[in-house]
């Protein structure tokens, strides 16, 4: 019937109504590929660009009190990870926790607090920055497609350096995406997981993100993951954690704000009820999508501390 009225219209009311559908179309179209591009690319210090700017290590872990070692792990001949390794100062290290950022963090800004945590407990730690963060080449991100690579190149490199185990592998965010994508893809086999605040599917993710500044998700979002698939050479669509999930045969701790307004308590219960392993879920009551360690330090030590002791 609509169709049938269009076609009852004058031929310049037609032409009118076309060319504002066209427009409308393409302008979302250009928004939503500058918004993906934005959302991917981090600009450089002192260099103009579109982007998150791209973080720095404007604190060390010497800063904090610890002792380290950078390290860079080449890829390739143009990309390499920049890793700190901080010995443990117990006669016998407990093991060896590897450390992955969220997006738009670093190792200096998003994994010392944890490190320190894990340092008192007895661990070595690994804290890695993600291709195109902080101090690893590149200035792109595909939130947590590519960091799988990434997540296993780091292990390999640990693995083979014969680090102490037990491996357990912490991810915030983006980094537990990229955790959960390295076990299910790249068949990384760590000693454990510790998932914090990951998202259940990347479509959603956005969607949540647009609500929270005031804008509708549909189509917007689609289309923005759909423009983001196209600049990067990935499916943005199939990466979804939450089926990443089944694949984590290893003991795995999940751990949540319950204010969170990014990440559902729905969603994060759905990834636990998918590991396959022995499994652990702390909820933080007064926490959103923040780092829990600086959040509630006391419920985040004696979960963690909990958890490793089953490892």
């Amino acid at each position: 019937m609509a169709a049938f009225k269009f076609f009852r219209l004058g031929e310049k009311t037609r032409k009118i109504l076309f060319l504002f559908v066209l427009v409308v179309f393409l302008s979302l179209n250009a928004l939503s590929y500058l918004g993906a591009y934005v959302l991917t690319h981090y600009s450089s210090s002192g260099h103009w660009g579109l982007g998150i700017p791209k973080s720095t290590s404007s604190t060390i872990p010497s800063d904090i009190g610890l002792e380290y070692v950078t390290q860079r792990i080449p890829i390739n001949q143009t990309e390499w990870l920049e890793t700190w390794f901080i010995p443990t100062q117990m006669p016998v290290s407990s093991g060896t926790v590897l450390l992955f950022p969220g997006n738009a963090g670093s190792k200096a800004i998003q994994l010392l607090a944890p490190a320190k945590a894990f340092h008192h407990l007895g661990y070595d730690t690994l804290l890695i920055d993600f291709r195109g963060l902080g101090g690893s080449s590149g200035n792109t991100t595909t939130l947590g497609v590519r960091e799988a690579k990434d997540v296993a190149i780091a292990l390999n490199h640990a693995q083979h350096l014969n680090f102490q185990r037990p491996f357990i592998l912490y991810g915030v965010s983006m980094g537990s995406a990229a955790i959960l994508k390295a076990v299910a893809d790249e068949k990384v086999n760590p000693d454990a997981v510790i998932l914090e605040l990951p998202f259940a599917r990347l479509l959603d993710a956005v969607r949540s993100r647009l609500r929270a500044n005031w804008i509708p998700p549909f189509p917007i979002a689609e289309m923005i993951v759909f423009w983001g698939s196209i600049q990067h050479g990935i499916n943005g669509f199939t990466h979804n954690p939450v089926n990443y999930a089944k694949q984590v045969q290893c003991p795995a701790l999940l751990l949540h704000g319950k204010l969170d307004k990014w990440i559902t308590l729905a969603e994060i219960d759905h990834i636990f009820q998918n590991l396959q392993g022995s499994k652990e879920l702390t909820i933080f009551p007064n926490a959103d999508h923040s780092l829990l360690v600086t959040v509630d330090k006391e419920l985040w030590q004696q979960s963690v501390e909990q958890f490793l002791k089953g490892v």
